[in-house]
């Protein structure tokens, strides 16, 4: 009888075009263990966890549970079988009441009508069971990111999952936040449930991990005890090379403000004011960060910036121009760039090749004409430069970026954005789900840039990320911003997370000519 729980054998992946996803992997899980499983975008995770949870059938080798071989058709017979997944992006009907969503395809019945009742009493029971306290009855547009994390891993518990495949589960938390859900891992642990933990965060991987499996380049590099391995040895083994993860920026030298903010309000179809008097300006030689939860205005800020909503009230100039009338194309002429947080919305063309997605924004220079002509040789030069630089795995210049990993993918929009040298920049989450690897390379773009003259203005829900690269940063609650540190050196991740979830708030008088300099 074997000592665990899952196995998957030897089990590899080939797509109907070609592509080797996962060659020969073999990873294991042990009964009432939490296992963390990491590696760079594009090396095989997502495919793997995919094969478990029924979404995708193994070219070659096999499924163990229990010892038993199983052949999932379906996530319907992955889930029969005790096996859940929480997604990177939750899976919820925001209309619905937390009873509903976590009832949702299983309702109790009163006839021919959902017995709501029932439905809520059993939200409770399976909430005090496990402590994961939700409100039953409340809407899920109205609560808190954490709380919709805890009501995926609650749908999946109501199901009978044993197993529970979080995909990058602290990616929007808060440190308070986080902390509580890893009380609550373990808890699980404890109740004798079993978790894969996916996540690029390794310091969060060392905290919570018993054993982690690295992945490279859709292989398997080995299994560790975590306590036997630091996070750089870590690093090393997801990149193949020693990897950078503190970085020495040179002291500052400050520019003019290149992007001014004054007097922001925005409402939209929101009953109440979503943006209230936001004030700011970025200077040439900083990045300004900006940190807050989700949904307390950071978003619409970035949306109002980059011309996708209208100025209600208030001014915001780009080196000097006031933008409210200006379309995207003579935005971006005023030096702007923009690496947007969703890169397969808004930041590609799906259908285009890497090529065309990476000229899309300065096409029209007269550098790719000949006459008439468009230079398709120097457009086939820049990409293969930038392929070079930005360390892009792909088959050519070629390729449709819609077959690229999600971090190779970003890549290629950071250096879209980048390589025009643009005098403002807006980084929106611009390494969110990308490896270690890939984010070291981003960062160290921004870092150029800043050092250069480039104001940049970075929002990211990865708090280590801000901290690192911010030379100042401001917090967002509920539309407003409530704390600013002009010094991220006088900062902890703690007093952050205290500010972000408006318990600590600075002197608006104080924030307001700190911030108008």
């Amino acid at each position: 009888m074997s000592n665990y729980l899952l196995q998957m054998n030897n089990v590899t992946k080939v797509y109907d075009n070609g592509v080797v996803a996962n060659k020969g992997i073999n990873f294991s899980l042990k009964e009432g263990e939490i296992h963390a499983l990491v590696g760079e975008n594009g090396a095989g995770k997502s495919t793997l966890m995919k094969m478990l949870f029924g979404m995708e059938k193994p070219t070659e080798g096999k499924i163990l549970l229990r010892g038993k071989e199983m052949h999932f058709s379906s996530s319907k017979d992955a889930i029969a079988s005790g096996i859940g997944m929480v997604h990177q992006h939750f899976m919820l009907v925001e209309s619905f009441t937390v009873a509903q969503n976590i009832m949702l395809g299983m309702e109790p019945k009163k006839g021919l009508f959902v017995d709501e009742k029932k439905a809520i009493e059993f939200t409770n029971a399976l909430s005090e069971k496990y402590n994961l306290k939700v409100d039953a009855t409340a809407k899920v547009s109205d609560i808190s990111v954490g709380m919709k994390q805890k009501i995926e891993i609650l749908k999946a518990l109501a199901r009978g999952a044993k197993i529970l495949i979080l995909d990058e589960p602290t990616a929007v938390l808060t440190p308070q936040e986080t902390d509580l859900l890893f009380e609550e891992l373990i808890n699980l642990k404890e109740q004798g449930h079993t978790i894969v933990f996916i996540s690029h965060k390794l310091r969060e991987v060392k905290a919570i991990s018993d054993r982690i499996t690295v992945m490279r380049a859709g292989k398997w590099e080995g299994v560790f005890d975590t306590n036997t391995v630091s996070e750089m040895e870590i690093s090393n083994k997801i990149v193949g090379r020693d990897v950078v993860i503190k970085y020495d920026k040179k002291p500052m030298k400050l520019g003019p403000a290149k992007m001014k903010v004054k007097g922001l309000h925005y409402q939209g179809e929101s009953e109440v004011p979503v943006l209230k008097d936001i004030n700011f300006n970025v200077r040439g030689g900083c990045i300004l960060g900006i940190a807050g939860v989700e949904g307390n205005g950071q978003a619409e800020l970035i949306e109002i910036l980059t011309r996708q909503k209208n100025i209600e009230g208030g001014s915001v100039e780009i080196n000097g121009q006031n933008i409210k009338d200006l379309t995207v194309k003579k935005l971006r002429d005023t030096g702007f760039g923009y690496i947007p947080e969703d890169r397969l919305r808004q930041g590609t063309a799906k259908e285009g090749s890497i090529k065309d997605n990476y000229v899309s924004n300065i096409y029209d220079h007269k550098k790719f004409y000949k006459g008439i002509f468009f230079n398709h040789k120097e457009a086939i030069r820049l990409a293969e430069k930038a392929i070079a630089d930005y360390k892009v795995r792909c088959f050519g210049y070629s390729q449709k970026i819609a077959m690229l990993s999600g971090g190779n993918m970003q890549k290629v929009v950071v250096a879209r954005e980048c390589d025009i040298n643009p005098e403002v920049l807006i980084a929106e989450q611009p390494t969110r789900g990308v490896d270690i690897g890939a984010a070291q390379i981003i960062h160290e773009k921004l870092i150029e840039l800043r050092d250069a003259g480039c104001a940049v203005l970075l929002m990211s829900a990865d708090l280590n990320e801000l901290m690192e690269l911010s030379d100042s940063l401001l917090v967002m609650y509920n539309g407003e911003i409530t704390a600013y540190f002009e010094d991220t050196k006088d900062v902890t991740e703690h007093e952050l997370g205290l500010c972000m979830l408006g318990i600590n708030k600075h002197d608006q008088t104080r924030i307001r000519g700190a911030l108008s300099e």
